[in-house]
């Protein structure tokens, strides 16, 4: 199977997406399965996964609601609060759906830079083993030392880094995150994203080319075992349409063995998240 492992569904309202400033009009509006399934479609992908882009017990009803109706969706990472003491009886709730397959909390807009350190937050880090939940590192590269300080507590548990640790790489950030990413890579419970790069350059003056030292890294690092696609639908489409985005990282592996083709498009999504598929 080709899965998009990164995408987001969202009925727009201002007042719940104020991180949608007005240099994004183009995420102001809904996107929802039917949109998303004609571009799987495009590049002949099978599925998705879903990941939460609101905090709110609420989102995550709402995106399981949305799998058990389009098959197509094959996941969703949602949100419990990690740090509540109902933490227990909210897994215990969504993990009844099979299609319930990991956890995320946006760390990236905390204020506190250690946030992933803190011993509430751990705690709930600490329960997702009980009901085999992957949990999914949103962060800056600003943030990598922090993240390999708190991987360190939890060799038995899974973990995705999304969008590669968002580097700046409209300005080509690279020595910092390629010494702290590869320290992460030799965590063997690690996976890593190659998604949300685009918006992490020159939204408009962009090329495949400008990825590719990135990519390569995390070949290099991470190796073809533990790296999945994802779009960062339809958060991409600030740079780019859908098809474009995603043929980035497909046409950069074209050339690599099928066996490993097959693994970063699909199959690691599989593993990462234990599937049901």
């Amino acid at each position: 199977m080709k899965i998009d492992s990164h995408q987001h569904f969202w009925y727009y309202k201002e007042e719940d997406y104020r991180w949608i400033h007005d240099e994004m009009q183009v995420l102001k509006r809904n996107f929802l399965p039917n949109d998303l399934v004609k571009e799987l479609k495009k590049i002949g992908f099978d599925g998705s996964i879903s990941i939460q882009a609101r905090q709110s017990i609420e989102e995550t009803e709402w995106l399981l609601n949305l799998a058990n109706e389009y098959p197509f969706i094959l996941g969703v990472v949602g949100w419990v609060d990690l740090r509540s003491k109902e933490l227990y009886k909210q897994l215990e709730k969504f993990s009844q759906n099979p299609k319930f397959v990991g956890v995320r909390h946006v760390v990236q807009d905390e204020p506190d830079d250690e946030f992933l350190l803190r011993n509430d937050f751990i705690q709930g880090i600490e329960a997702l083993k009980d009901f085999s939940l992957t949990y999914d590192i949103l962060i800056y590269e600003r943030h990598l030392p922090v993240a390999i300080r708190f991987i360190e507590k939890f060799p038995d548990q899974v973990f995705v880094i999304d969008h590669i640790a968002k580097p700046d790489i409209k300005n080509r950030s690279f020595q910092n995150w390629s010494q702290n990413i590869k320290i992460i890579s030799e965590f063997s419970n690690v996976y890593c994203k190659l998604s949300g790069m685009v918006t992490e350059n020159d939204w408009v003056h962009w090329k495949n080319e400008d990825f590719y030292p990135y990519i390569d890294f995390l070949l290099e690092t991470f190796s073809y075992e533990r790296l999945l696609i994802g779009s960062d639908w339809p958060v991409c489409t600030l740079a780019g349409p859908y098809e474009k985005v995603m043929n980035i990282v497909i046409g950069h592996i074209k050339d690599l063995p099928l066996e490993y083709q097959k693994q970063i498009l699909g199959e690691n999504a599989i593993k990462a998240y234990n599937l049901k598929v």
